[in-house]
């Protein structure tokens, strides 16, 4: 008795061979979907958007603004989930750790390209974990000093400082803060010995600057203008590379130290492996809304400067920032509270 038949099987075959192919067809292609067309399908729920800092301040402003904007183009809520604590290490850590699917992103400063060499057993290597999507916005501190200083110059503050070794002070909002930094970069430049004296927050380092009882700070501008134009403080220069847009009187203590940078800047990035077709599609959308007059009029009320630019270009910034604040940390011998 035969058990089978060659043409009975063939035929009982044919349906699932095409079925087979058509399957492996599929598969086939789908290998050479454009990485434009995987990004359209993102996002398809609500992305959050970890600000590692307190609600209120630039970083909260500068992730809102841009929040909202990516939230109309992509058509789903980008959420705004402040998560500080920690020297914003407490909220980076959370993205980190984070599924890389464009889901969670992380607004990105000055703070972790400090942190990566100001503390020595962070969980996390910031530069190999996070992955850079786009930079938004770089603001300049103004170095003002007390009207009892007799410098109405960066280099007359140099002169003064060198004749008064150890006896003017500069303030800060804390050991390993971007005012602390930027202050140790200045000793540096200008070979002067200014004591630091750290406070719990700008708030008492004003408190106290604008009492005489020290001389130095690195503030912000939207409150070095109001204590200037008052006559309470008296404003010497401005922290960026050039001068800032939004204060061109002013000039960038570059021009009296060439290579001094210590302004803030302001970014966005990603769990690393995120897809690149989603890090294209938001980087894209990003430098899309810093072309928006309406966009840069928001941002100009932290009187910074809009940074469009590629992803790649966000990330040399972020490995030239993390070496050059690892060799303040370093010869200042600094330690996070």
């Amino acid at each position: 008795m035969r058990l089978w038949a060659p043409s009975a099987m063939l035929g009982a075959m044919k349906p699932d061979r095409r079925r087979f192919l058509q399957v492996a067809a599929a598969a086939a292609a789908i290998p050479v979907v454009p990485p434009l067309a995987l990004a359209q399908a993102y996002p398809s729920r609500p992305v959050r958007w970890v600000v590692p800092f307190a609600a209120g301040g630039g970083t909260d402003i500068v992730a809102r603004v841009m929040g909202e904007w990516l939230g109309a183009r992509l058509g789903q809520p980008f959420i705004v989930e402040n998560r500080p604590g920690g020297g914003a290490n407490i909220g980076t850590d959370a993205v980190v750790r984070a599924p890389a699917d464009g889901y969670t992103l992380l607004l990105v400063a000055t703070v972790n390209t400090i942190n990566a060499s100001l503390y020595d057993h962070l969980a996390f290597d910031f530069i190999q974990d996070i992955a850079p999507v786009a930079a938004i916005i770089r603001v300049p501190n103004v170095l003002v000093v007390h009207p009892s200083v007799p410098a109405a110059t960066v280099p007359e503050l140099i002169a003064y400082a060198k004749a008064h070794p150890g006896e003017v002070n500069f303030a800060s909002a804390g050991s390993g803060t971007s005012q602390h930094v930027a202050g140790e970069l200045f000793k540096m430049m200008a070979g002067t010995d200014m004591v630091h004296v750290p406070y719990k927050g700008t708030g008492p380092a004003l408190a106290d600057i604008l009492g005489g009882r020290v001389q130095v700070l690195f503030l912000n501008p939207a409150s070095a203008i109001k204590y200037v134009r008052s006559g309470k403080l008296r404003a010497l220069a401005v922290t960026s590379a050039q001068r800032s847009p939004a204060l061109p009187d002013l000039p960038a203590v570059a021009e009296f130290l060439p290579g001094f940078e210590a302004s803030l800047f302001y970014g966005v990035g990603a769990p690393r492996n995120t897809p690149a077709a989603i890090i294209e599609t938001l980087n894209r959308e990003i430098n899309a809304g810093l072309a928006e007059p309406a966009i840069q009029a928001r941002l100009a009320d932290l009187d910074g400067e809009v940074l469009a630019g590629s992803a790649a270009a966000f990330g040399r910034l972020i490995a030239d920032e993390t070496a050059k604040w690892r060799r303040v940390v370093k010869r200042a011998r600094i330690r996070a509270d």
